[in-house]
């Protein structure tokens, strides 16, 4: 099922960009897009993840950390393949994975995770990124975060455009409605498909990870500590793009706007009840 999410996913990418180009270059603009688009699918396939690690100044870890075991653990709990694991240079806590499938997987932890929380905790994080790692979410997670980031950047440009005049190859005269709503809806487009695939995996991530570990409470307090921070500090290198790769959103601090409105998670006290109603069944 994924398996088609992805490429319907990546086709709809695709079809944004195409429009985009369309609407500030004619035909030209729509062949250079669908140019890039089909590179972009094929890079963002074997490269993305790697791209998404470098952002975050990721640095690989061994068997000798504390991370490395507690993945180990869980790795062998559900029977998947051993991740390679990073640690992100931070002290605010957060944590994602990434990787094109179980086999190509890589889990990323913060510093601040360490630090802030008990390893039952930890091991509730960790269970819940290699839910999304199980049930292959991170590939389509991955992809987003680099389709959205080209995305956001043609929108800018577009701007740019808007602001001192151009010109389209077809010599069929400027659109600015078109650029107007080009500015406007390629980044809520983007947002939207984010917030689509987003939502719903992260409440089954959690549910996931909570019967991974068989403590849910442990995976709710660390989502309480995590989003706690994230209302204070945001997460260096984060972005809009890669936001919904997180487990906590890194811009939960940030009020109003469309980062409310577009969020790509759940309301962590949704989440943390869903939590401790999981508990109640599997324990009493």
């Amino acid at each position: 099922m994924n398996s088609i999410k992805t490429v319907f996913l990546m086709t709809l990418l695709a079809v944004i960009m195409m429009a985009i180009g369309g609407s500030f270059g004619g035909r030209t603009g729509v062949v250079v897009m669908l140019v890039i688009a089909l590179g972009m699918n094929f890079f963002s396939y074997w490269f993305s993840d790697s791209i998404v690690l470098r952002m975050y100044r990721a640095q690989e870890v061994d068997s000798s950390s504390r991370l490395y075991r507690i993945v180990a653990d869980l790795a062998e709990r559900a029977e998947l393949p051993m991740p390679k694991v990073y640690i992100i240079p931070t002290e605010v806590p957060n944590a994602f994975a990434t990787g094109r499938s179980p086999s190509h997987a890589a889990v990323a932890a913060t510093e601040g995770i360490l630090d802030l929380l008990d390893d039952d905790e930890i091991r509730g994080v960790l269970a819940h990124e290699m839910s999304h790692i199980m049930h292959r979410d991170i590939l389509i997670s991955t992809i987003v975060a680099c389709f959205a980031s080209v995305i956001s950047m043609i929108a800018n440009i577009a701007q740019w455009a808007a602001i001192f005049g151009h010109s389209n190859d077809d010599n069929e005269g400027s659109n600015p409605i078109a650029l107007i709503a080009t500015i406007i809806i390629a980044p809520i487009a983007a947002a939207l498909i984010q917030f689509a695939i987003s939502r719903t995996r992260e409440y089954m991530a959690d549910d996931e990870g909570g019967r991974m570990i068989d403590d849910p409470l442990a995976l709710a307090r660390a989502l309480a500590k995590i989003d706690n921070y994230a209302h204070h500090e945001v997460m260096p290198g984060a972005t809009k793009s890669t936001a919904h790769m997180c487990i906590i959103n890194p811009f939960a601090g940030i009020k109003g706007g469309l980062m409310n409105l577009f969020s790509t998670h759940p309301p962590t006290e949704k989440r943390i009840q869903r939590l401790q109603a999981l508990d109640q069944e599997l324990h009493g």
